[in-house]
Parts: C-alpha cells; structure tokens; sequence
C-alpha cells in the first residue's frame, strides 16, 4: 500500500527520495519501494524519517496492507512443537471480507432461531 501520508508530507518539505535514500543508508530505488509499499518500513526507518521530515510519526505513519493472525493451534504430542504458535499473514481487503460474511451468517442465525420460536 502506497505510502501517500509520507510522500506528500517529503515533497512538501521539498526532500527528494535521494535525499531521504541517503539518510537511511540505502539506494533510491530501496527507498522508492518503502514509499511504494513493496517493502515494509521498519520502525527504526519510520523514526529516522519522522526526525528528518521534522514531523510526529504519527503525521506520516501507514499501517501495512496486512495483518498478522496469531493462532495458537496447541497440537498434541510429545517432544518439539507442542504448542507451537503459528503466524499468518492474512490480507486486510480478505479479513474484512470473511468479516462482512461471518456477520450476515450471524445474523441469518438469529433470523431462524427467531422463526424456531415462533413455532
């Protein structure tokens, strides 16, 4: 996801993605990627541009397009990984989706349960 809070905020200062690439020790193109959204922006990164930038991060900050499930499928056995924590990384756009979904099950089920009282 494009970082559009960052890049408007660096051509406002008037600073150029060399500029920027120079300061956080990297090429241009790196840099090009992070403000693109095909490479993730560590927090270190996030920091050292916000100092740059004279602004909070929280001026510029852009939470990734994903999120990261955390599921603890405590599986049964003996020895190494019991109870292993698995993680994910599930799309935003498909969370939400099985989300809306999950709410209309929900309440097709109170909609029957309602009908089975009726009876």
């Amino acid at each position: 996801m494009e970082k559009t809070k960052l890049i408007e905020t660096r051509k406002r200062k008037n600073i150029s993605q060399e500029k920027m690439a120079d300061i956080l020790c990297m090429d241009v193109s790196n840099y090009n990627r992070r403000e693109k959204g095909t490479a993730k922006i560590s927090l270190p990164e996030w920091q050292k541009i916000a100092e740059t930038l004279e602004v909070p991060i929280e001026d510029i900050f852009e939470n990734e397009e994903s999120m990261v499930i955390i599921f603890n499928d405590n599986s049964m056995g003996t020895g190494y990984g019991v109870g292993v924590v698995n993680n994910y990384n599930i799309p935003l756009s498909l969370w939400e989706s099985q989300k809306k979904y999950i709410e209309k099950l929900e309440a097709e089920i109170e909609a029957l349960k309602a009908k089975l009282a009726e009876k």
